[in-house]
């Protein structure tokens, strides 16, 4: 076994740093010597999923060794993590929905995966612990699935891919793969966090005519001008349910709603608000994860509006890291200017108050080099 630093969420919602155990690969795993992890408010929550956990889901690191079956990584390959671990039998990965297996299930908080690592692969105190959507980021080391692991090309920074294994394939791909954004359409993004700006770009990616950020916060929506927006609007604490932002939004588009809105603030109260913005037959995409019970008025469905909530941006990670790094590489998509500030594992208190804070469009936690 090898010891490393975790961050342990104890399922009640507090969060300590401490050494455990992580065992040597099986046949179908990847040992990987984590370098970067972004920090997501999917983290924030998962301290609270009524179990312990290794928390985070954003992660890229090293690969330090493999089990006997895998062929496709070796150790010192850069790599990137993904929770969207098909087992490829199911109904869900035969149709080519591979965030939707059915086998892994990695979005069911509230119970163990079936398609986890081995139970005794990470022990806390002699006992096993599972990995926060079987990956567990925030660590020295990750013991995953081996179709949870993708080269990370050169040239791209641990940092900068991590962030693309959630917060930027979720932004990204829920307009290029849930919402099919077409060229010369309207849209607008509510919330300007990693998330949001993400979104933002794919919009402008995909060539839409005018992509409207609504942002409580002044320093978002001047983030959002730079990665995309052609328009903002800020939001005002009275306007709770974003009613009075929609009015403006259907002001500046000639009196009728945008063809695309999306909600990335993560607040439940505004789970329906997508709909306001969007006009008749528009669709309203929620992709922040909420999970919570909600009631709205059913007159923000008229007249033949769309709503979804696709997982991860349907994030197939074969096709979509390649074409996120490609777009990277052309200058295209933007991915460093999306990390704020970086931290130490130590400083993950500090992370998360500055992402509540809105003081962040991302934070990463940094891990040093572990000694040979």
């Amino acid at each position: 076994m090898f010891t490393t630093q975790a961050a342990i969420g104890d399922g009640q919602g507090h969060v300590t740093i401490e050494t455990i155990e992580v065992g040597w690969p099986q046949p179908e795993e990847v040992l990987v010597e984590i370098r970067a992890s972004g920090v997501c408010h999917t983290d924030w929550d998962s301290k609270g999923w009524g179990r312990p956990l290794v928390l985070g889901h954003e992660g890229a690191g090293v690969v330090k060794l493999v089990g006997s079956a895998v062929k496709h990584v070796k150790p010192g390959d850069r790599v990137i993590l993904n929770w969207a671990i098909p087992c490829g039998d199911c109904f869900q990965c035969q149709c080519g929905r591979h965030s939707l297996c059915e086998t892994s299930r990695p979005a069911y908080t509230l119970e163990r995966s079936r398609g986890a690592s081995h139970a005794e692969g990470t022990q806390r105190q002699g006992k096993p612990i599972d990995r926060s959507f079987n990956l567990g980021t925030l660590c020295g080391l990750a013991l995953v699935r081996r179709e949870a692991v993708s080269l990370l090309p050169a040239g791209v920074s641990f940092a900068a891919g991590a962030i693309v294994g959630c917060g930027v394939m979720t932004g990204y791909g829920s307009v290029v793969n849930a919402a099919k954004v077409r060229p010369g359409t309207s849209v607008v993004v509510l919330g300007a966090g990693g998330v949001g700006l993400s979104a933002i770009q794919g919009a402008r990616i995909s060539g839409a005519a005018q992509i409207i950020a609504v942002e409580r916060r002044a320093n978002r929506l001047e983030a959002a001008k730079k990665f995309g927006a052609t328009h903002t609007i800020q939001a005002v604490p009275e306007d709770k349910e974003l009613l009075l932002a929609a009015a403006q939004v259907k002001a500046l588009l000639g009196g009728r709603g945008a063809d695309y809105c999306f909600e990335s603030t993560a607040v439940p109260k505004l789970g329906a608000a997508p709909l306001a913005f969007v006009r008749n037959g528009g669709t309203a995409i929620q992709m922040s994860g909420i999970e919570k019970r909600i009631s709205f008025d059913m007159q923000l469905f008229e007249w033949d509006k769309t709503y979804i909530n696709p997982l991860y941006g349907q994030c197939s990670p074969s096709i979509d890291f390649p074409r996120i790094f490609n777009l990277y590489a052309k200058g295209e998509l933007l991915l460093d200017e999306l990390i704020s500030r970086t931290y130490e594992l130590e400083e993950l208190p500090r992370a998360f108050e500055d992402m509540l804070e809105g003081r962040n469009y991302k934070g990463v936690i940094l891990f040093p080099e572990l000694p040979s």
